[in-house]
């Protein structure tokens, strides 16, 4: 197993099922938002719970699964879009062992299970990730866009590159487990 990545328990609250989120991130709207377990969400992250649809009481607006790693900067926001004159949010689903890189802005309408999205990417509104797909460093997906399970997308615009190995559920699957295993608290002590 490779080294330890180590980070100040002081800077992160750690939930009864083993979410990690950092002090320094925005989560608006908490309320709204379902985090799966063993879950982390880096500093500087913005999650916008709070951007949803005007009726009472509480609607989930993102559900992320569990083994997320949300990077450093990244900024998710539900899409939203004006229909017969009335403005409406619509919510995020977002499976389990997706690995969303640092810089990245996210208004996706859904991202499968066993997703690689790579650091400083644009996925606009309501794009639909399929499983095992990946999506790399610095690409734009354009809004409505539809990506196939097992494809490997790139570019500015984003456009399909090559099939991805049937492996890539594994694959994936052992990177989110094994960096969230190797995510610990530098001062143990306290």
């Amino acid at each position: 197993m490779e080294s330890p990545i180590y980070y100040s328990k002081s800077e992160f609250i750690e939930t009864d099922t083993g979410n990690k989120v950092s002090r320094r991130a925005t989560i608006a709207g908490p309320q709204n938002i379902i985090l799966g377990g063993k879950t982390i969400i880096s500093s500087g992250a913005i999650i916008r719970g709070d951007l949803r649809q005007s009726r009472p009481g509480h609607a989930v607006v993102i559900s992320l699964g569990r083994y997320c790693l949300v990077g450093e900067g990244c900024v998710m926001r539900p899409p939203y879009k004006t229909y017969r004159g009335t403005f409406n949010y619509y919510p995020m689903k977002i499976g389990d062992h997706v690995h969303i890189g640092a810089g990245s802005v996210v208004e996706a309408a859904t991202i499968g299970s066993h997703v690689e999205i790579g650091k400083n990417c644009i996925i606009g509104k309501f794009v639909i990730i399929k499983d095992c797909a990946k999506v790399a460093d610095n690409s734009i997906v354009p809004p409505n866009t539809v990506i196939p399970a097992l494809s490997f997308f790139a570019g500015s615009p984003a456009g399909f590159v090559e099939d991805l190995p049937e492996s890539t559920q594994e694959l994936v699957e052992s990177q989110t487990k094994q960096f969230y295993q190797r995510f610990q608290p530098l001062d143990r002590d306290r």
